[in-house]
């Protein structure tokens, strides 16, 4: 039996929380030394000497999508280089950036948006990885050195992390070959399940998941995906894996040309998708592909800033949801890194396609801004492969607090205190602290590392952009 002062230490007192079945008012949340959860009481009454939140309690939100070497990118792509930009003029951009990170730059860049995702109600990463190999394309004389650079930076920053190192082989359906600026994320199947068993202990040391991300249907041909997918199920039965699916309808185009049916259509039939599978993007799908994907169990990986700033398209939500599915969301190319963003991005993406408000409410959550929150955590929990679904016994307490007092929520009624958050808090952050496994990572608003990572951020990205 914990000592009091133990549980003094591991418990959080709320006078309102939000449960994975809705609000709930005076809640006791309390964790164990691994920082899981071991009680979840409402109607309480608040112990002496517990901490008292601030504001509303929330479960943090997992970010399913991220190419972290990207964020130092952010921002440097909005003018015009061909006469119709395009995700594909993007992507041209993105290489030549890619081609410059160093191991250092990539564990600097990757702590401080660890940091920023951490400030901003984020308290897991899904961490797409795909820069494997020096500049020149060749192995590192430890294949793992920039696997092992992003989990040193999830570890300082105090980050969840789930990491799905990338597989990568050919530029395009039909198995043509790889272009030279992607020399750095080539692999053999066989060379990636080594890796994976390489990075193994590593992972399991860090309390972190480790899945595998087949690129996209262009980028791995279907023996390789086969022989990977059977490889990571001997590894661990349980293991996610994401993939690159239906963003641009070039793809489409193309993924039709080769094999005569569309990505989602052609996967479904060949691959063993359930719900270890996260569909990132998915954003072109026909009515029969989303109630198929939907069936399957496998969660959409939605990225709504990055989508829009690629000009990629809008994901049907209403439908997917009308078939059951799952979802989460990813900040992915980190133009903007903040929960509440991608989920105000989401919505009224979802409100201008139909001409409607408040798309994303559900029957059992008339308040959009919490439905919304719900249902990413656990189809963020479900793509991480990590038990992080929210304030319940047996998760991880990864916990957001509200600051009541923020000019955007005060004198609110604490219900609507979380859709103030979400649309109408962005010019300053109204997230007073957040718990990453019972650990407290951010307090007033602010990472203790927040000075020194911005610092060595900017150094790093000033050193990876190419002069003109």
């Amino acid at each position: 039996m914990a000592r009091d002062h133990e549980l003094t230490g591991r418990s959080l007192f709320a006078a309102h929380a939000l449960l994975p079945n809705g609000w709930a008012r005076n809640v006791l949340v309390q964790w164990d030394g691994d920082g899981c959860i071991m009680g979840v009481a409402a109607d309480s009454v608040a112990p002496a000497g517990v901490p008292v939140a601030k504001g509303p309690l929330l479960p943090g939100v997992p970010n399913l999508h991220s190419h972290a070497f990207q964020r130092a990118f952010a921002g440097l792509t909005e003018y015009r280089a061909e006469s119709q930009d395009s995700f594909w003029s993007w992507r041209n951009l993105m290489y030549r950036f890619a081609a410059r990170i160093t191991p250092e730059s990539l564990e600097a860049i990757a702590t401080w948006l660890y940091v920023e995702m951490l400030e901003a109600g984020y308290t897991a990463v899904c961490e797409f990885h795909y820069v494997h190999h020096d500049q020149g394309g060749t192995p590192y004389a430890d294949d793992a050195t920039l696997s092992l650079a992003l989990l040193r930076a999830a570890r300082n920053a105090g980050m969840g992390i789930t990491l799905l190192p990338v597989l990568y082989q050919t530029s395009g359906f039909g198995g043509r070959p790889p272009r030279q600026d992607q020399a750095r994320f080539i692999r053999s199947t066989d060379n990636m399940l080594s890796l994976l068993e390489r990075l193994a202990p590593a992972t399991q040391a860090q309390k972190a998941a480790l899945g595998l991300a087949p690129h996209s249907l262009r980028a791995v041909p279907p023996d390789s995906l086969a022989a990977a997918v059977r490889g990571l199920t001997a590894l661990n039965p349980q293991a996610p894996i994401h993939i690159h699916i239906a963003e641009q309808t070039q793809e489409v185009e193309d993924c039709i040309a080769w094999s005569g049916q569309r990505p989602v259509q052609w996967l479904l039939q060949h691959a063993p998708v359930d719900a270890r599978w996260c569909l990132v993007h998915a954003t072109h799908m026909t009515p029969a592909e989303y109630a198929g994907a939907a069936r399957s169990g496998a969660v959409a990986g939605i990225c709504p800033t990055t989508e829009a700033n690629l000009g990629d398209g809008i994901f049907d939500m209403p439908l997917w949801l009308q078939h059951g599915g799952r979802w989460g969301v990813g900040s992915d190319s980190h133009a903007c890194v903040n929960a509440a963003e991608e989920l105000l991005m989401l919505e009224y993406s979802q409100r201008l396609q139909r001409r409607q408000r408040n798309v994303l409410a559900s029957t059992a959550q008339a308040e959009v801004a919490a439905a919304m929150t719900l249902q990413a955590v656990q189809g963020g929990a479900q793509a991480a492969g990590r038990a992080i679904a929210g304030l319940a016994v047996g998760q991880q307490a990864d916990m957001v607090v509200l600051d009541a007092h923020h000019v955007a929520l005060r004198d609110l009624p604490p219900h609507s205190m979380l859709s103030a958050h979400v649309f109408g808090s962005h010019r300053t952050s109204a997230i007073d602290s957040l718990w990453v496994a019972g650990v407290c990572r951010v307090s007033q608003g602010r990472h203790a590392l927040h000075e020194t990572a911005a610092q060595a951020f900017v150094a790093a990205r000033s050193a990876t952009i190419a002069p003109d």
